[in-house]
């Protein structure tokens, strides 16, 4: 099956495949759960949403979602059920027993770095990356954002020796998500949760944030709702930073689609800051305008004027022919303007990030008059972001 059919003929497909007839539920117990696990991640227990049936048939399926709400609400990890290969983990990161070993304020884990090492962290206010001037002993970075002095925390470095600290994804990493709904039924497991606070220096203003996941067999869900709750303009980004594994683990024949028709310059692939210059992606090695095998290409880049379907929304691709298997990532939230692609050559998953901004977004040396992606969200009002994941065969 191709994922070029439209979402209504490919939900029909997967039903058409014998779905209802794989299901085998235990007697008693609702098709789907939400359910608290041992391990905890910043005060508060991680949650699993559960398709509570046996797998089996030959259509692939979602078995669970791992969700730490203590950690900026990061959806751990995401399990499925693939013919020929079983139970298979589709996030690359550490059963929970040891996360808790990782996430928890160490050095290696300074505001919540750890976070989006694995799984799918939510970056807000800013995804990616923001330079300025740096204070070591205080490892903050101070700039100005829509004219307000902030002093971000200094978080990120690239390897090479000398390498400038700067800012990187968000502030919400380790921050506690408050529970409001939590429950499972026929059709799908949901959590919700919500934060809300002032950034106080950090960033300009005041936001109310709401998160819900919800998990199906064949789809996992993330919406995120921000609403400026203060009395100035909130300059806002969002992302989403999933590591997908490659089921099989061969990477090089692994197909990747991004639909963009440029992509951002950056300095080198060490610090990864943006220079300014945007090249067309048409015909060059950074086409994945359609799915194409990754071979040796090491890839953490910021693709902008995306391709949207029919509908509006954006959908990107990693195939894996080897497992027979290929996962979707679908957003129609128009404020969606970049898709950042990390994939190193030695590893054997890709980090597809759905982001309302790119890189440094700030910096008028860099971008001039060019929009980044970033709004200026105006008080009472909200932004709405959203990333679903299909799975399917080819």
């Amino acid at each position: 099956m191709s994922f070029k059919t439209n979402r209504r003929d490919w939900i029909v497909s997967v039903a058409a495949s014998g779905l209802a007839a794989c299901i085998q539920k235990p007697n008693g117990e609702n098709e789907y759960s939400a359910t608290p696990q041992p391990e905890s991640f910043g005060g508060q227990p991680a949650i699993r949403l559960t398709r509570n049936a046996k797998p089996a048939g030959d259509a692939p399926l979602l078995l669970h979602a791992d969700i730490l709400p203590g950690r900026g609400f990061n959806t751990w990890q995401l399990q499925a059920y693939i013919p020929g290969k079983g139970v298979t983990d589709l996030f690359t990161a550490p059963p929970l027993p040891e996360a808790a070993n990782l996430l928890n304020g160490g050095p290696s884990d300074y505001r919540g770095n750890e976070s989006f090492k694995n799984g799918g962290a939510i970056l807000i206010p800013f995804a990616n990356r923001i330079r300025g001037k740096v204070d070591e002993q205080a490892r903050t970075v101070e700039t100005t954002v829509n004219g307000t002095k902030v002093w971000l925390p200094a978080n990120w470095s690239g390897k090479e020796p000398g390498a400038e600290r700067h800012a990187i994804h968000g502030l919400l990493l380790d921050q506690p998500v408050q529970i409001t709904r939590q429950d499972g039924g026929a059709e799908s497991a949901v959590l919700e949760g919500v934060w809300e606070k002032p950034f106080g220096k950090e960033w300009p203003g005041k936001a109310k944030v709401v998160f819900h996941t919800s998990l199906s067999a064949t789809a996992f869900v993330l919406k995120v709702t921000v609403t400026n709750t203060g009395t100035e303009a909130l300059p806002l980004g969002i992302g989403w930073h999933p590591y997908f594994q490659i089921p099989s683990g061969d990477r090089r024949q692994a197909k990747l689609k991004i639909p963009a028709n440029t992509r951002a310059m950056v300095d080198n692939y060490d610090n990864v800051f943006p220079t300014g210059a945007v090249e067309s992606t048409a015909g060059s090695a950074f086409d994945f305008r359609e799915p194409r095998a990754m071979n040796g290409q090491f890839l953490d880049d910021c693709f902008f004027d995306l391709i949207r379907d029919a509908d509006g929304s954006v959908t990107a691709e990693i195939q894996d022919p080897a497992s027979h298997f290929a996962i979707r990532v679908r957003s129609q939230s128009p404020l969606i303007q970049t898709y950042q692609c990390y994939a190193p050559t030695e590893k054997p998953f890709i980090v597809l990030e759905p982001q309302f901004n790119a890189g440094d977004p700030f910096n008028k040396e860099v971008w001039k008059d060019r929009k980044t992606g970033m709004i200026l969200l105006a008080p009472g009002k909200q932004a709405d972001y959203d990333a679903t994941v299909e799975i399917a065969k080819v």
